[in-house]
């Protein structure tokens, strides 16, 4: 996936995209993108990746755009335009996605850590939206995620000044799941994700959908909507499975339909 990321799914039904382009510190550049989105897109429609979880090094997870590509006077290239579409196609993957944060996760870094669905960090981790110190501001939804996961004060601060802020202050916030012991990260994201992956898969896609609905709705037609994402799980065989094993006292054995 041009040289700049690695895939993998294991046992579990857990699938791995690591981005892995040292030389530019994980920068989200068209080629990072291009094969970011691949690798995602792939993993969705398999019913045996029922967990992704998305990494990087153990020094950075990602630092942001591809700044010798934007320092260019005028409008960005043709290319940079895709930047809009990139961000949408990854909040339109069905299957539940978990950072798995170590080192620095600043600018669209960050953005990327915020478009997943959960997030464990190393207790090294910094976070950050710098750009203004570049003389713009995030676009690819920090100033959006960010203020919904931390509240506005906190975020105009951030936003604002550049600064950056470590796993624990995350973590209080709310922004991080969990905060893993320095050199742990990948393996209990791994571990967060396997759980979810043990879950009915059609259940798990429509708990996303529902839980992401709460950010785009209002609570009458957020209740609508959850209402309809129910009635779907309840039509579904593994609602039949999951309460006879119940009832049986067994574990039960999910289809993923």
């Amino acid at each position: 996936m041009a040289g700049v990321l690695v895939a993998s799914v294991d046992d579990s039904g857990v699938g791995l995209l690591r981005l892995d382009d040292p030389d530019t510190r994980n920068s989200l550049s068209v080629a990072m993108r291009e094969a970011l989105l691949e690798g995602l897109e792939r993993f969705d429609p398999d019913p045996e990746v029922r967990c992704i979880v998305l990494a990087g090094s153990e020094q950075v997870f990602a630092a942001g755009a591809d700044i010798r590509a934007m320092a260019e006077p005028g409008m960005p290239a043709p290319s940079e335009r895709t930047g809009p579409a990139f961000w949408q196609r990854i909040a339109a993957v069905k299957t539940p996605i978990l950072a798995a944060v170590c080192g620095y996760a600043l600018g669209g870094g960050c953005e990327l850590a915020l478009a997943c669905d959960m997030i464990v960090a190393d207790e090294g981790a910094v976070f950050g939206q710098p750009e203004i110190r570049l003389g713009i501001i995030p676009g690819g939804g920090g100033t959006q995620r960010l203020t919904r996961a931390i509240g506005k004060q906190r975020a105009m601060e951030y936003v604002l000044t550049g600064r950056r802020f470590d796993a624990a202050t995350a973590h209080a916030w709310g922004l991080v799941n969990k905060v893993a012991e320095r050199g742990s990260c990948l393996d209990e994201a791994q571990e967060l994700a396997r759980i979810v992956a043990e879950r009915p898969s059609v259940a798990a896609r429509l708990a996303k959908r529902a839980v992401l609905g709460s950010e785009e709705l209002g609570m009458t037609a957020g209740l609508a909507a959850e209402r309809e994402l129910f009635d779907e799980a309840m039509a579904t065989e593994d609602r039949v499975e999951g309460m006879r094993a119940f009832l049986e006292k067994r574990e039960p054995n999910f289809r993923g339909r």
